[in-house]
Parts: C-alpha cells; structure tokens; sequence
C-alpha cells in the first residue's frame, strides 16, 4: 500500500505507482489522504492514477494536529481491512509521519522512499525535519536517494542491509512528464498561460525567472522579505519577467499579493498543474524556490536553483554547485540573482553542473528490492 497527501508526495510516487502496477506478483494499493486537495488530484490525472482510498481529510484552516490525527484514525480502518504486507510512505510531510505511525501501531513493515535526508536542525524546515527523521526510527526498508543520504541512516545506526540507494523518484517522474511536454501542441501553452505571458515566455530577449515559495519556516517576515526582493528584482529589470504560481495558503497568498499585484513585469498565476509547470521549469533561465523537490528537478534540466533558505536537506546539488542558498534576506536574494543572470561565466557553471539525483532508474531499483523481500 502506496500512502501520500501532498502534490509533491504525489509526483514522486507516481512512477513508482506505475511501476507497482505493471509488476507481476505485487498488488499495488493506493490510499491518499488528501493533505492537499486541489493540487494532489491534479498530479493524480497527469498520471491516470485511481485511489482504493481517499480519506479526503483536508479541510479549511487545518493545523498539524488535524493533520495527525486524521490520517492516523483514518488509516487505522483501512490498515486493518486491507492488511497490507508493506506500506510505502514518502519524504518527510505530516502524511508520511503520520502514516508511518500508523503502519507501525498495526505492525506492519514501512518502506520510507526518499530516507535519509537531513539539515541536522528540527527546526529548519519545520515540521518536516522532524517527520523524516522520526520515520527512520519507524521505518524497516529505507530508500535512500543518495549515497550521502545512506550515510546519514547508517550514522543513526540503521542497518546498512536495510537501505537501499536507488537515486530520487522525482527523476523518473520528471523524464515522464518531459516527454508528454514535448508532445504537446506549442499552441496548448499559449491557451493555458494566456498571450501576454505566452508571448513574454517565448521572447529570447526577455529572461525569465520562476518562483515557488510554500514553506511554513518562512511565514510572516520571512514572506515579506523575499517578496520585497522580487519586487526589487521586477523594478530593477524591466526586462525581466518573473513568473509565480502561488500557493493556495492564505499565509503565502496575502504577502505575495499586497507586495506584488500590479507590478507588470510580476505574473502572479496559479499553481499549475505538472505538465505545464514543468514546460515553465524548462523555459525559464533560474528558479527562485524554497521547494525541496524543486532542487532536484531544476538541476535535471540544466536550470541554476537558488534557493529561499538557510539550510538544506539536499547538500549534493550546493556541493555539485547546481544550487545556492540564499535564505530570504532581502538583499542577498537579489545580489544572487543578479550575479547568476547577468554573469554568464556564473551561470554557465551552475547550469552545466552535473545532477546527483539519479538516472532516472530510481523506481526500479526500489521495485527490485521489493520483489526480493517476497522470495
């Protein structure tokens, strides 16, 4: 049984998923807690994926302790009317914490996809630091993406024969939807983003930059900085377009719009669905994000990531210098990007960096090991 909540969650499960599906002697299960209403479906019909089980929990104004707490009395009727050999979780949201628990409570094995990752600060990013952590104490089959991931379990004292290195799911899922990218009609852009933004999109002289912003660690003032140093940015460089699909969160949605509606060159769209985003990710020259899967994907298609945070849990792609952290101080943010976009030496090396996040086999690998836990 496959468990996950979130739009992120989703994209790095789908290929595995899939690839469950097509495996003989596996009957794949997939329950979805709908921590993310809207934008988990959305990733759910790129891929043609049906759920056996929607516990359906979000609702408006949710907090962790909802969170929890639902998932773990929603999961708890369908743990024991299914009685699943393993329960695949993933990364490091409430759902995957949560589900973790719940497996264990009803003894049943975990298999953590995408183990291992730390910042070494519970703090930062909050609460997922925590959740991810906490799961390793859970979790009997952990698969790890990396191999400095693998050595932050084993340094926790996992067994070395309980992980497995596989490279990161959101790869192979990335090189899906690039291909369904590519076989989509260019004139399908210009309807889903409208003539003027299509038209900016495709102007060689124009340089575009794409932001995402979501995490809970930035709330308030955090918020508030790195959106002054967008609009500083946008007024700097008129000829610069900076494209944000902004998340549904009332505590991202208000400082993003008092700071940057009206500005014309700031296109404030919503968030958008994976295949379109994915065409943005490729057509934009840098990515702004404090995502976490977004430091994966943006290397894999040759993209310089800064990213809007003091630490990571993805050290590989700053060691490989395919990514900056830049934290959310107004200044920095905007001395960074500078540096990249008008350096072409700066940018060269960052977009011709190599990825460390894998070849795109991860879920095989995962597969693999699955099936040899049934022999």
């Amino acid at each position: 049984m496959s468990v996950f909540g979130t739009r992120p969650e989703a994209i790095k499960m789908a290929p595995v998923i899939l690839g469950l599906q097509k495996t003989e002697g596996i009957d794949s299960v997939v329950c979805i807690t709908a921590q993310h209403r809207e934008m988990l479906d959305q990733v759910l019909d790129v891929f043609k994926i049906q759920a056996d089980y929607d516990l359906d929990l979000m609702s408006q104004g949710q907090d962790l302790f909802d969170i929890t707490s639902k998932v773990l009395l929603g999961l708890r009727d369908v743990l024991r009317k299914d009685k699943p050999d393993i329960v695949l979780v993933h990364g490091d949201t409430t759902t995957c914490f949560s589900a973790a628990l719940a497996a264990f409570y009803e003894n049943i094995p975990v298999g953590h996809v995408e183990a291992g990752l730390r910042t070494g600060n519970l703090r930062a990013p909050f609460p997922e630091e925590a959740n991810r952590s906490l799961v390793s104490r859970i979790a009997t089959y952990h698969f790890a993406p990396t191999e400095g991931s693998k050595n932050n379990l084993l340094a926790e004292s996992v067994a070395a024969s309980q992980i497995c290195v596989t490279g990161n799911t959101v790869i192979d899922a990335l090189f899906m939807v690039r291909k369904m990218v590519n076989e989509c009609d260019q004139n399908s852009w210009r309807i889903t983003f409208g003539d003027k933004l299509y038209t900016r999109i495709m102007d060689p002289a124009r340089k575009l930059i794409l932001i995402t912003g979501h995490r809970r660690e930035n709330f308030g003032q955090g918020f508030v900085d790195l959106c002054s140093a967008i609009s500083d940015l946008a007024k700097s460089h008129p000829d610069w377009d900076l494209v944000y699909p902004v998340h549904l969160n009332p505590n991202v949605r208000k400082p993003v719009y008092d700071i940057l509606a009206g500005l014309d060159n700031v296109m404030l769209i919503e968030p958008e669905d994976y295949v379109p985003f994915v065409w943005l990710m490729d057509r934009s020259d840098l990515i702004l994000t404090d995502s976490g899967g977004i430091q994966e994907e943006g290397p894999s298609l040759g993209k310089p990531v800064l990213v809007m945070r003091n630490v990571t849990e993805r050290p590989e792609a700053v060691t490989a210098g395919t990514v900056l952290l830049v934290g959310t101080d107004r200044a920095r943010i905007v001395a960074a990007v500078e540096k990249v976009l008008l350096d072409k030496t700066v940018y060269e090396a960052m977009s011709h960096a190599i990825n460390p996040y894998g070849d795109g086999h991860a879920v095989a690998r995962i597969i693999d090991k699955l099936i040899s836990l049934g022999k």
